[in-house]
């Protein structure tokens, strides 16, 4: 099997290379915050009590990511947040972190807020998948 390129000099295509690779730097000294991923799901009363939906527990019939970033000692003003269809990347002048998603998101529809007391930045992201017998609507 030979891949075509239009270049002849090239040794990879551009679809070879992971979505946010750009971003990786091993040469960084600075440290991954802690962080912990949440999959949310919007439920009436016909999937509580009766079931007619078919949505169950598992994460392919959420339709929200929250991404929960423990930032310590950060303010507001110095995060630098860049979110991809397929990476979340994150900087302050202490912390870095270049996250792969779990799933494909919309990344021109979601939300981020910084709760200052805990110190946590919360991004809230849609989850783009494809239809399915779940995902239906």
């Amino acid at each position: 099997f030979q891949a075509k390129s239009e270049n002849k000099k090239t040794i990879w295509n551009t679809e070879e290379v992971p979505e946010g690779s750009e971003f990786d730097d091993t040469w960084d000294p600075r440290e991954q915050p802690e962080y912990e991923i949440l999959f949310k799901q919007h439920v009436g009363t016909e999937d509580v009590f009766f079931g007619m939906t078919g949505k169950d527990p598992s994460t392919a019939c959420c339709e929200d990511m929250v991404i929960k970033i423990k930032l310590p000692e950060t303010k507001y003003s110095d995060i630098m947040l860049d979110i991809q269809d397929k990476v979340l990347d994150l900087r302050t002048p202490k912390k870095k972190l270049l996250l792969h998603l779990p799933y494909p998101v919309n990344s021109k529809e979601g939300r981020a807020r910084f709760l200052s007391e805990e110190e946590i930045l919360e991004v809230t992201l849609r989850i783009s998948r494809e239809f399915d017998f779940i995902n239906f609507a």
